[in-house]
């Protein structure tokens, strides 16, 4: 679902999406970038998806439609592959509560961290 008003929030690293039905879905810079849809990320297959981590001071450097159906995302740590349909941030609205606790509990098994050039000692 397209949303009909879309913000971006430079100083908390938020966008904003409103949409026609009435929900609005605040998505951070970091929750986005963790869950882009390239391949870099999400792998050529569910097998080969690689977790990120360090990502959460990552900011919007730019923010572009592409035709009608979809956002490129411009990231401060230089990714710039994901294409966020409408339908994928529609998604990750709806479902970022799971989403987020999931990515949570992956980078506490990988013994990752959010925080960038965090060392995991004893692991």
């Amino acid at each position: 679902m397209k949303p009909e008003e879309i913000n971006v929030h430079k100083k908390s690293a938020t966008l904003e999406l409103r949409y026609p039905d009435g929900v609005t879905h605040t998505l951070t810079a970091e929750y986005l970038r963790v869950s882009s849809p390239s391949a870099e990320v999400r792998g050529h297959g569910p097998d080969q998806a690689v977790l990120q981590h360090g990502k959460r001071e990552v900011q919007f450097l730019n923010i572009e439609p592409v035709g009608y159906y979809a956002l490129q995302i411009v990231f401060s740590d230089g990714h710039d592959s994901g294409i966020y349909s409408w339908d994928y941030l529609y998604d990750l609205g709806q479902n970022q509560a799971h989403n987020w606790a999931s990515y949570l509990s992956e980078l506490e098994k990988a013994g990752k961290s959010r925080d960038p050039l965090f060392i995991a000692l004893g692991h």
